[in-house]
């Protein structure tokens, strides 16, 4: 593998404010990225769909127009960018990971895809995912799978495991994600990138099947706070078609970032009073965690009341899943993924009783987190209970002496907090004795992105880890991988 390029390796923000200098063009942006893949994808397999001449015709259109007069918040001037292959890319091949749509080819990109383009993204890759992002370790039987940069032979997390590999090698500057039970917090924890769940809304995306769920959101991925903000800035909006989209709030959140304010009072949990976390992960965010009394928060130790999340979670999890994949049950089931099948097959089998029950249990868990951030601004913990694990293993099964009989159970750390509706944050905190990242996981009160980015930009330059990628992948196989 030769030498990084100089352009891969600056931030987003470094490159955008290149591009509005024009001290670069958007075309060799996209030469540079395609050369960084070019060296890359066969160690990590990230980024199986290009769309590298796409993304030059864009980026001659941009150099051609020049910038608009109006200018758009979060505008970035032809950067290259992945798309996680959940959404539709106009003219590209957009799988969702599965074989049902392993040729599909649509006319039309998804809002959120159209959104970024039209304020000056360019799509030079679909990243991997698994089949509809169904768990949190990244293959699928189209692609195969993606692998953790810090150590090949370990799973990067799901299920934007392919967009988190993507910037922690240096392939784009920015790339999409998607989170129903921490798909955008997990892969960054593992990768030692940067993820956020947004509150429900603030990404605007469809056309959806079911416009109204709210537990799946879009979001942004980067390598550092800084760059996350810009993208949300990119990404966020009110969209006529989404029913729960949210206005643009009055401040940019790369303002947050650039001008940030310390929280006064944080909790702090080390398993939210419900997870098995790994002793190595515990003393490594514990540790980390210390940093918001240096500029001078009080950090008490509490959480939010979440005993009955994990019942909550997987009868609203399996619903939806009823819901949005019944059909194809019924038409493909040969071509499913087990788990899936398994999912949608408990969301067939519920009683209204219990998803009644559920929906009245997450109104009460809500309840307590709305009470809960009257007397703390933040809530901090471990992003995942453990560190990133064999690749050839498709989903943990025991954690500290806690047996999990399906894929989802063990993503706890995150998807409790996903039936919050608050947005959470992973930032990178340090490294295990083997060399693998670890995230702190920060969650502010519902629709304040801009004090969780503010929070997350102060804990970021304490730990100084924000200039430790990218990285040349580190190459170890195991027996079967």
């Amino acid at each position: 593998m030769g030498p990084m390029n100089e352009l891969t390796k600056l931030t987003a923000r470094q490159v955008v404010d290149l591009l509005r200098k024009r001290e670069v063009t958007p075309v060799e942006l996209v030469d540079a990225a395609a050369k960084r893949i070019a060296e890359v994808e066969p160690a990590v397999n990230a980024l199986p769909t290009l769309s590298i001449e796409r993304a030059r015709e864009h980026g001659q259109r941009l150099m051609d127009e020049g910038t608009p007069s109006d200018l758009p918040r979060g505008y970035l001037y032809g950067l290259p960018l992945a798309i996680k292959d959940l959404k539709d890319v106009a003219g590209v091949r957009s799988t969702k990971g599965s074989l049902i749509y392993a040729n599909h080819i649509p006319e039309r990109s998804d809002y959120l895809v159209e959104n970024i383009e039209a304020k000056g993204g360019l799509v030079i890759a679909k990243s991997n995912t698994p089949e509809f992002g169904a768990g949190a370790n990244t293959f699928n039987e189209v692609f195969g799978k993606t692998r953790n940069p810090w150590d090949t032979s370990k799973t990067c997390g799901g299920s934007s495991g392919g967009s988190a590999v993507a910037l922690a090698t240096g392939e784009v500057w920015l790339a999409t994600g998607s989170d129903l039970g921490g798909s955008l917090r997990i892969p960054a924890s593992f990768c030692s990138v940067v993820g956020m769940r947004p509150s429900p809304g603030r990404v605007p995306h469809g056309p959806k099947d079911l416009p109204f769920a709210n537990l799946s959101v879009e979001g942004p991925m980067a390598r550092t706070v800084g760059d996350l903000a810009l993208f949300l800035d990119t990404q966020a909006g009110q969209w006529e078609s989404d029913p729960i989209s949210i206005a643009i709030p009055a401040k940019a959140f790369v303002d947050a970032v650039d001008s940030p304010i310390a929280p006064t009072r944080v909790a702090y949990t080390s398993d939210l009073g419900i997870a098995p976390v790994d002793p190595e992960v515990r003393s490594i965010c514990e540790e980390a965690v210390t940093k918001f009394k240096d500029f001078g928060a009080a950090v008490d130790g509490a959480t939010i009341d979440l005993h009955d999340a994990e019942e909550i979670f997987q009868t609203l999890r399996a619903a939806q899943y009823a819901a949005q994949f019944g059909k194809l049950l019924r038409t493909h089931h040969d071509l499913l993924k087990p788990d899936i099948a398994w999912n949608i097959e408990k969301g067939l089998g519920l009683s209204s009783e219990e998803v009644n029950r559920a929906e009245l249990a997450r109104g009460a868990l809500y309840n307590r987190s709305v009470v809960f951030f009257q007397s703390y601004d933040l809530l901090i913990s471990p992003a995942v209970l453990l560190p990133a694990y064999d690749i050839n293993q498709p989903y943990v099964t025991e954690a500290g002496g806690v047996k999990f009989d399906n894929y989802v159970s063990w993503l706890i750390m995150s998807f409790a907090l996903t039936l919050t509706a608050c947005p959470s944050i992973s930032v990178p905190c340090g490294f295990t004795a083997s060399g693998l990242p670890v995230g702190l996981q920060i969650t502010a009160p519902r629709s304040n992105e801009a004090a969780l980015l503010s929070a997350a930009a102060l804990f970021e330059q304490a730990i100084g880890l924000n200039s430790g990628i990218p990285i040349d992948p580190i190459v170890r196989h195991t027996e079967g991988s």
